[in-house]
């Protein structure tokens, strides 16, 4: 010990107080490990233990997100009972409508299947209770919109959503809502942030050991009869479906909505069903990556449906693929190609308008909402039908709150269909709205396709084609690096085209709050907007490029637009690298 350095002898001395206030045995025997390393010589050990001290995991507006492990960087039964002890004080100081006091809030609190979800839930429950409060947890691992349904549904003044969404398996989450069902947003963030900064100890937080509700089924079977609504009951109900929830807990709710809005039920990818937190048959558990619907698409090719949707694995995102005939391959003769996000939001939007025009029309303030990083093809689409558009920051915690909202999507597969019952991404309503679009489209003409539809929009508001791709970081303040060179020095031209506008978001745009991140706009019309991911370490790069039609001719236009977005790129991940 005498040969330690004065900082390793603090960062022993830190880790074994923290382990001392720990209530949790495994993360305890984890940390005293460590020290001991550390105390004996091993460098990695040292390396690894300053990593876990290297400052309190932040809690933001997307609450706690982190590796499971023991130490104040990682996600722990100590950090959840100090983020609950953190929310509850801020319910009792202001949380209620206008600021004014909740002394006895009610929080109603979810939880997927990932490893620590369920304690972490109940060690919520404890806090809350033990502040004089009431909590009602769900019964069983549901998806994120089932929760953020069942704070309205309970009249709870705040929710807690315990989950990682589509990060790795290692890793786990703590999303937190407000009584209305918006996620948080500045300047709640920092507040409930000060007030877990003020949590003395875990020891010093008291926790009941019971007194908790475990809320009835009744919950989960109000969300799937209220989803089912948004499909019109008199509306085609012919359609095939295979489905993969990538072993997350959005499986049986899914079907159960399918099943109450009279489709029949999904063809399930049976490896993929069960909720598993190991997520053993993907390499990443989002369906945004490559391959992770993989096993999907291959019963695809077996079984032919009509479309094929997938869920991560807090099932609040919705992807899908179709038949396309360009892709097809001798293993795959009908061909698949999953669409972007993009492209689903702007088949959601133009579906949604139309079927409110048939039934007599959209309210007067109904507003489409688009995140800032999502395709202009949506506004434009809205405009042509004299709907109202907006773009609001990244994220579901500013699209959710968009005065008259009818309609919001983020490019990240995140869809808001249903914004009266749930003011959140829900891949679950999105799922049955997919679904009852390829229904009418089978119904009106079994050759028509949502590619056809998607060829129709292009031919009247132009080719809007889109890419993002992404720089991961091992050490975060990369990330600082990457932004700060490309403030220093911002591109004069990319892809041949002068960057004719360049917005720091850093200082606000139009009537955007200031977020970390870089608008240009290029001379032909073409947008690149760089910023930081807010829940990986990651720097996250989006492209869009839009290439009017000269007549009819859309091969010429796609051509076009995929030249130029292969341009951008190249000139952007080289100025990244």
């Amino acid at each position: 010990m005498d040969t330690l350095t004065p900082d390793l002898l603090d960062l022993v001395a830190r880790a074994r107080a923290w382990a001392d206030d720990d209530p949790d045995e495994t993360t305890r025997r984890e940390l005293a490990e460590l020290a001991a390393a550390v105390e004996a010589g091993d460098e990695a050990a040292a390396t690894e233990l300053a990593d876990r001290f290297r400052g309190p995991l932040e809690f933001g507006t997307a609450g706690l997100r982190g590796r499971i492990g023991a130490g104040e960087t990682r996600m722990n039964r100590a950090v959840v009972i100090r983020a609950a002890a953190g929310l509850t004080a801020w319910l009792q100081e202001r949380g209620g409508e206008g600021g004014t006091p909740v002394p006895s809030p009610t929080v109603v609190v979810g939880y997927d299947a990932r490893h620590g979800s369920h304690q972490f839930a109940l060690d919520t429950a404890a806090v809350v209770v033990g502040a004089g409060g009431q909590a009602i947890v769900l019964p069983e691992p549901l998806p994120t919109p089932v929760l953020a349904y069942a704070i309205r549904h309970t009249g709870a003044d705040a929710g807690v959503m315990v989950t990682a969404s589509h990060n790795p398996p290692q890793d786990n989450g703590y999303k937190v809502y407000l009584g209305d069902g918006s996620q948080i947003v500045p300047p709640v963030d920092a507040e409930i942030a000060s007030h877990i900064a003020a949590v003395e100890s875990v020891a010093s937080v008291p926790r009941a050991e019971e007194g908790w509700i475990t809320a009835a089924d009744d919950v989960r079977e109000a969300y799937v009869e209220t989803a089912a609504q948004v499909v019109d009951p008199a509306g085609p109900k012919q359609v095939s479906v295979v489905h993969t929830a990538l072993h997350g807990v959005g499986g049986d709710v899914l079907v159960e909505a399918f099943e109450a809005a009279g489709f029949p039920t999904p063809k399930a990818v049976v490896s993929q069903a069960a909720p598993d937190p190991d997520f053993p048959t993907v390499a990443f558990p989002n369906p945004e990556e490559e391959g992770a619907i993989d096993e999907a698409l291959a019963l695809a090719a077996r079984v032919q449906p009509d479309v094929v949707l997938a869920n991560d694995p807090d099932a609040d995102r919705c992807a899908v693929a179709v038949p396309d005939p360009t892709a097809v391959t001798p293993d795959d003769p009908a061909g698949w190609r999953m669409l972007r996000g993009d492209e689903v939001g702007a088949l959601l939007g133009h579906h949604l308008i139309r079927r409110a025009q048939e039934a007599g029309g959209l309210p007067q303030d109904a507003v489409m909402a688009t995140s800032i990083v999502s395709s202009r093809l949506l506004g434009r689409i809205a405009a042509a039908a004299g709907v109202g558009h907006l773009e609001t920051l990244t994220g579901f915690k500013w699209i959710g709150r968009v005065p008259g909202l009818f309609f919001g999507y983020e490019e990240a597969l995140g869809y808001c269909v249903d914004p009266r019952s749930v003011k959140d991404k829900d891949g679950i309503t999105a799922a049955l709205a997919v679904a009852d679009a390829v229904a009418r489209l089978r119904q009106g003409s079994r050759t028509r396709t949502v590619l056809d539809v998607l060829d129709d929009l292009y031919l009247e508001h132009g080719v809007h084609a889109t890419d993002s791709f992404s720089i991961r970081v091992d050490d975060l303040e990369r990330i600082g690096q990457i932004m700060g060179a490309l403030r220093a020095e911002p591109p004069s031209s990319l892809g041949g085209q002068e960057v004719t506008e360049s917005v720091d978001l850093a200082e606000g745009w139009g009537e955007l709050p200031p977020t970390d991140g870089l608008r240009w706009l290029l001379a032909d019309d073409t947008r690149v907007i760089v910023r930081p991911s807010g829940t990986e370490p990651k720097v996250k790069v989006y492209l869009e490029v839009v290439v009017p039609v000269q007549g009819t001719d859309l091969i010429a236009a796609k051509g076009e637009a995929s030249s130029r977005l292969a341009a951008v790129r190249a000139d952007m991940e080289r100025l990244t690298a």
